[in-house]
């Protein structure tokens, strides 16, 4: 095992049987790897992207999200321009430079209100990503036309029958084409997969790094499963957070300069697990902006960390955790080939 570490880290290629092997196993070196790989590549920095999570309500209702449209018991909810730049304005005075709007495939927020939010945004002089979902090529051109810089779409599983059976009425198809039009549109394209759903292989993880390599993804979230209790899968008990680092740490050695956010799902499962995820090869954690009495209503999941503490003790928390593991926050807006 230690072998195909020390090629992965020489040479950022392996096969797809290697990369089962490195998810098969336990092996402290590869998380040690995959550390230097994002310290040669990425520096001591942790860029902070401010999250705003905008909608809860969604038109689709795949079987492992709080957020589906078919969950009565989610009270729903939708931010006000004027709230959204808001929370923009709280993240740009914390010294944020980027913002993530996010939230569920929600059509009321038409092409030409989220262009006019976006132009909003941009005058505030920082990077914006969007995470809304499958929209049509002309929607995301009008998005980066009026400034978007980054979008992310996590395909969650490139297993064809995974996919189908999670996704009822949507496409595995469309969805990598919805991210082959981001990346030629010229956006920061961003994915991710979830790790523990049931009925995935560890063959199939190893396809979607496969597939986040060729996609040449610039930021790739990889999150745990957690079953949230009003979806088809309350019953799926997991707790994959050691797989999901060992795909983290195996993501980072095979595309050692892209963004790898410590995702809130990790610190779901572990105390201090984004502290754990940035020491296995992440670069990148996401502080949530949005308004506290939104917060326990954007339940993708249960248990999220950090929904009753104001922005401003997020960040505090942060920069006191990363302080202690010798990293400091970037004053860069954190595109994934900005010099370090």
């Amino acid at each position: 095992m230690n072998k195909i570490i020390e090629k992965a880290e020489q040479t950022n290629l392996l096969d797809k049987n290697e990369i089962i092997s490195l998810l098969k196993i336990d092996n402290e070196n590869l998380f040690k790897a995959a550390d230097r790989v994002r310290k040669k590549y990425k520096g001591d920095f942790v860029h902070l992207r401010g999250l705003i999570e905008f909608t809860n309500i969604c038109r689709c209702n795949c079987f492992y999200c709080g957020l589906r449209k078919d969950n009565s018991n989610l009270e729903r909810y939708r931010l006000t321009e004027d709230e959204i730049l808001i929370c923009t304005q709280r993240a740009v005075n914390a010294g944020y430079k980027t913002v993530v709007l996010q939230g569920g495939e929600d059509l009321f927020f038409t092409p030409d209100k989220i262009c006019r939010i976006i132009r909003k945004i941009k005058k505030y002089d920082i990077a914006v990503t969007l995470s809304i979902g499958e929209r049509s090529f002309e929607e995301y051109k009008a998005f980066r036309d009026a400034g978007a810089d980054r979008y992310l779409l996590r395909i969650e599983t490139t297993d064809e029958n995974l996919y189908k059976s999670l996704h009822p009425g949507m496409s595995l198809e469309n969805r990598k084409n919805c991210l082959y039009n981001l990346k030629k549109l010229g956006y920061e394209t961003g994915s991710g997969c979830i790790v523990g759903l049931p009925n995935q292989t560890v063959e199939s993880l190893a396809d979607d790094i496969l597939f986040f390599k060729n996609l040449d993804a610039d930021m790739v979230g990889i999150g745990p499963f957690i079953p949230h209790p009003n979806t088809p899968l309350a019953s799926h008990l997991n707790d994959n957070f050691d797989l999901a680092l060992k795909v983290n740490a195996v993501l980072r050695l095979l595309m050692p300069d892209i963004n790898i956010p410590a995702t809130t799902a990790m610190e779901t499962l572990r105390p201090d697990g984004r502290i754990i995820a940035l020491n296995s090869g992440s670069n990148v954690v996401m502080p949530n902006m949005t308004d506290l009495k939104y917060r326990a209503k954007y339940e993708i999941y249960p248990g999220k960390i950090c929904i009753n503490d104001s922005p401003d003790k997020c960040i505090s928390c942060i920069k006191s955790k990363l302080n202690k593991i010798g990293r400091t926050v970037s004053n860069s807006k954190g595109f994934r080939h900005d010099k370090i």
